[in-house]
């Protein structure tokens, strides 16, 4: 049943010489007594409860439809008390500082004076919003909400991959997952001591209350509507936080500030969670061909009368060209050593990078500096010559767009699969995707839990459910003196 035949040197579930890992033991027994045909069922049990409660994602580049249900699979990654203590002081961390760098650049640009980041490297680059120079969140805040995607290595080191600091999705995923856990294994969850993960919309409306300056505030979602890929999340978060989910019609400006048009009247918005990227926000600032946004919110805006979440501009701090820069970020602003170490980066800007990464190509990984969902990625061990070629030479005719790494040989864990004709739990590469957010007052919390994305297809490293990937439930466990409590079986 379990077949370890492509497991990564580090596995999540099983020690390098097959032993069970003590965290995994009571998972590992109680699938084993499951036997193949009772996972099959739970596995259509949990298919058709995501079905029931509309989980779906988009894709736009199938043929075959654009609506998928999220694959989701039974075996849950589990994370240690001591792991996630780790994890989180990480992300907390860098997040602080990508908030301390966000502030600094958009208002006196100590760091670009300092030399330690090129001012190219920030002023040049077409996610860096002049809009946004000497405007002032309140609390400094540009990042009110992140995810921040994690990596195991061989030897087991959790490493930052990248940071989402525009429109971070996927955390309605965390917790459907968690519901269709205590659905279909109620048992099995019970057995273990799981930090909940339903507090999550509470904590996001909190954060976002903390922004407004009414005691009777409003807080709206702006989604880009029905087609977009993340669409279910919109209205999750929406529905779970008792907010207003709106379109750009649906929102007007009038004396500075931002009305939603309702069948009573106006009624203003005071803080407006964005979930579509800048250039698509104000039509009369940036693209005059949106018709996504709002005439006007970036007037709002800079009057101090609204407070747009995330705000506009972070997409400079998470261009994949900056990442090589971050722990240096870290350094300056925080005068510490980053406690979640990045992966080496190459960066196509620079002339050394750039003949390495050309040299080496069949060793790397190929990255679009302002792409995401896994689309533009060159995985070079997996690439056809005619791909390298291509590849080699978008790099020579615009290297400041592409950045490099080594592959990284990601952990496994065990994923039911369908694999050389028959059904079983089969190693599969995953990531690890923790959201945090960020308060008035500049406190970060973090979720205790994530989207563990998985790669389905063998051999595979990549993880987006756009390019074939799938989730599971992530159970963060209590340290071993706590009382027994299990994450949101209550549901």
């Amino acid at each position: 049943m379990f077949d370890r035949s492509d497991a990564a040197p580090f596995d999540e579930a099983f020690e390098p010489y097959g032993q069970v890992r003590p965290e995994y033991s009571a998972a590992i027994d109680y699938f084993s007594r499951q036997g193949v045909e009772g996972i099959e069922h739970m596995h259509q049990s949990a298919d058709l409860a995501m079905l029931n409660q509309g989980v779906t994602f988009t894709v736009y580049s199938d043929s075959r439809g654009t609506e998928k249900i999220f694959p989701f699979d039974l075996m849950p990654r589990l994370i240690t008390a001591a792991e996630w203590d780790h994890i989180e002081r990480g992300i907390i961390q860098r997040v602080t500082a990508m908030n301390m760098f966000l502030e600094d650049i958009y208002h006196e640009q100590k760091i670009l004076r300092s030399g330690l980041i090129p001012p190219s490297q920030i002023l040049g680059s077409s996610l860096y919003c002049r809009e946004m120079t000497g405007l002032n969140p309140i609390g400094g805040v540009h990042v009110h909400i992140s995810g921040i995607d994690l990596i195991r290595n061989q030897d087991g080191e959790f490493m930052v991959l990248e940071d989402n600091l525009r429109c971070p999705s996927g955390v309605s995923y965390v917790i459907e997952n968690r519901l269709v856990s205590s659905r279909i294994m109620p048992d099995l969850l019970g057995s273990y001591r799981v930090r909940p993960v339903s507090q999550y919309p509470q904590m996001l409306y909190e954060a976002m209350n903390s922004f407004s300056q009414s005691r009777d505030s409003t807080i709206a979602v702006l989604t880009p509507g029905v087609y977009n890929s993340a669409y279910f999340e919109h209205t999750f978060l929406a529905s779970q936080m008792g907010a207003e989910l709106v379109e750009g019609p649906d929102l007007l400006v009038n004396n500075d500030k931002l009305y939603m048009k309702t069948t009573r009247g106006l009624k203003r918005i005071d803080v407006l969670y964005l979930r579509l990227d800048t250039d698509y926000i104000d039509p009369l600032v940036f693209r005059p061909d949106s018709l996504l946004g709002v005439p006007g919110l970036m007037h709002v805006y800079r009057a101090g009368n609204v407070t747009l979440a995330n705000a506009p501009g972070n997409g400079v701090a998470d261009d994949k060209s900056l990442y090589a820069y971050t722990p240096d970020i870290i350094r300056f602003y925080l005068g510490e050593e980053p406690i979640l170490p990045i992966v080496p980066t190459y960066l196509g800007s620079r002339p050394d990078d750039l003949a390495y990464m050309l040299n080496h190509l069949p060793e790397l990984v190929i990255k679009p500096t302002d792409a995401s969902g896994g689309y533009g990625l060159v995985v070079g061990s997996h690439a056809s010559k005619q791909e390298l070629a291509e590849c080699a030479a978008n790099l020579k005719a615009n290297p400041d767009h592409y950045v490099a790494q080594p592959i990284q040989q990601l952990s496994t864990h065990p994923s039911f699969v369908e694999q050389d004709g028959k059904q079983a739990f089969c190693s599969r590469h995953i990531d690890l995707r923790p959201f945090a957010i960020c308060g008035a007052d500049g406190d970060v919390k973090v979720l205790s839990g994530g989207l563990t994305r998985v790669a389905l297809k063998r051999g595979s490293l990549v993880v987006n459910s756009s390019q074939g990937g799938g989730s599971k439930d992530t159970w963060v466990l209590y340290p071993n003196k706590s009382p027994v409590q299990t994450g949101d079986s209550h549901a």
